[in-house]
Order: C-alpha cells, then sequence, then structure tokens
C-alpha cells in the first residue's frame, strides 16, 4: 500500500519538468493521476504511461488553463474517468520577461491568465468533490522571484503572489472539511526551459545557493508528495522553500 493509495491526483502542466516528476512521484505511492499540457498530446501520452507502467490509471488532457472552457471541460473528464479528484497540483505556469513600462494589457492578462485565473477556475471546478468526500490537498505553485522581486518580473510576482493569498483563503475556509491548501516555492531548479529568451539567454545557475548546487524536480516532487499526504497533516496555509537554503529579506 502506497501512501496515496486510490486516491485521485489532477497536475497542471505535467508533460515535463517538475509537473512530470511529480506525477509519477504520486503515481508511485498508488494516485491515479490525470496529466494534463496545454498542446503536447503526445508528451502528455508518455507521462500517462509512465504511470500506467507503476500500475495506476492515468489519463491526459490537453487543456489551456488560461481558458475556462477548457479548464472546467478538463476537470469533467476527470470526474467522468475517476469520480473525484482528491488532488489538485496547480503547476502550470508561464514567467515572461518584460519592463514594466513596456507591459501591455495583454501581456498582463497572459500572465494571470495562466497563473492565476487558471488556478482558480479549477479549484472551483474540483473542490466540491473535495467537499462531497471530505477530503481533499490542493497545492499551488510559487517561486524565489516573487519574493526577492526582479527586473522585468513585476507582473509575474503579482500573479504568483495572488496565489499565496488564495491558499491561505482556501485553507481557513475549508479545513473544517478536511481540506488542506499549501504553496511550494521552489528556487532555482535545473529543468528544460522551453523560452530561453526569458532569462536573457542566460541558463539558471547556481550562483547563490548555500548548498552549492540547483534543485533536483525530483525534490520539488517529493515536497508536493509530503504536503498532500498525511505525513503532513497539521500542515495547511503555509509556503514551503525549497531553495536550496537561499534567504530572502
Amino acid at each position: 500500500m502506497g501512501k496515496l493509495e486510490g486516491k485521485v491526483a489532477l497536475v497542471t502542466g505535467s508533460g515535463r519538468n517538475i509537473g512530470r516528476a511529480t506525477v509519477l512521484k504520486l503515481a508511485g505511492e498508488g494516485a491515479h493521476v490525470v496529466v494534463n499540457a496545454r498542446s503536447n498530446q503526445a508528451e502528455a501520452d508518455a507521462v500517462v504511461r509512465e504511470a500506467q507502467g507503476m500500475g495506476v490509471k492515468a489519463i491526459a488532457v490537453v487543456a489551456d488553463v488560461a481558458k475556462k472552457d477548457q479548464v472546467e471541460a478538463m476537470a469533467a473528464r476527470a470526474l467522468s474517468e475517476f469520480g473525484r479528484v482528491d488532488i489538485l497540483i496547480n503547476n502550470a505556469a508561464i514567467r515572461p520577461h518584460k519592463a514594466f513600462t513596456e507591459l501591455t494589457s495583454e501581456d498582463w492578462e497572459a500572465v494571470r491568465g495562466v497563473v492565476l485565473d487558471g488556478a482558480i477556475y479549477l479549484t472551483r471546478a474540483v473542490i466540491g468533490s473535495m467537499v462531497k468526500n471530505e477530503y481533499g490537498r490542493i497545492l499551488f505553485f510559487t517561486g524565489e522571484g516573487a519574493f526577492v522581486g526582479g527586473s522585468g518580473r513585476a507582473h509575474v510576482s503579482a500573479a504568483k503572489m495572488g496565489l499565496v493569498g488564495f491558499a491561505r483563503g482556501l485553507a481557513s475556509e475549508f479545513a473544517a472539511r478536511n481540506i488542506r491548501v499549501n504553496v511550494v516555492s521552489p528556487g532555482s531548479i535545473d529543468t528544460t526551459r522551453t523560452n530561453p529568451e526569458w532569462y536573457g539567454n542566460r541558463p539558471p545557475s547556481a550562483a547563490g545557493i548555500p548548498l552549492g548546487r540547483q534543485g533536483k524536480v525530483e525534490e520539488i516532487a517529493a515536497t508536493c508528495l509530503f504536503l498532500v499526504s498525511d505525513d503532513a497533516g497539521f500542515i495547511t496555509g503555509q509556503t514551503i522553500h525549497v531553495n536550496g537554503g537561499t534567504e530572502y529579506y
């Protein structure tokens, strides 16, 4: 018996990197999984096959979390397939860099749509199932940039910090229904960067990290597993920083 035997988990942005590692970590503990990608069906299908190889049920749903109709259709598919959603991990994000003075309304709406609106829409779509079953585990992702700031990232930081407030509100509102809500804040993690131009074509490095290295996607996945398992039964409304000892001020 795994720690999540028979539970159902939906992880957005799970075709690669942290999302993929998290799906496989949960599947390894017995959870059935819903894999989500914005457009890459083949990538999502590959993760599904990996999860199924661990003996759990898994489906792939291609959906853009910034689109309310697609989010609701994804939730409906998950509920139809499995009858409930026990664990929701809102991992999908975009992080385009742009000077604030050059920021357009469309730029802000694009970031807010994926990072904040999508998380709100999806949580609203599945939380009824959690309330009904008196069981729910919800995670959101922010990042160190939201806490330390950074040139060209004000809009991303604003959307990410919105998730912290959202999580705290949900944690208070639904604690009595055995629904726990937390935030994971990764530091510099060794991942494949789809849009290197967002980072000035400078790959993230271990500079300034006390442990002297970047984090691994498996370490973020392990943090997610801890937070959604009964091992973290007294943790809700919190932000967990997984950053190798980087200090914020």
